[in-house]
């Protein structure tokens, strides 16, 4: 797989795993866990878009 797709496919993962923690976290009122699940998700996210930029770049 190359590096682009790689970034991408690991970015949705970790964004789903941030959302889920963000989500449980809300449930078990426990901020602690929403606040590391909504920095997970936003982690993900900006690696997706790395994963964007090197295969427009062409890694």
């Amino acid at each position: 797989m190359k590096s682009g797709a790689r970034d991408q496919a690991e970015g949705k993962f970790h964004q789903v795993k941030g959302k889920i923690k963000e989500i449980a976290g809300k449930a078990t009122m426990n901020s602690d866990l929403e606040a590391e699940g909504k920095d997970e998700n936003r982690t993900g996210k900006v690696q997706e878009k790395i994963g964007d930029i090197k295969k427009i770049v062409g890694e």
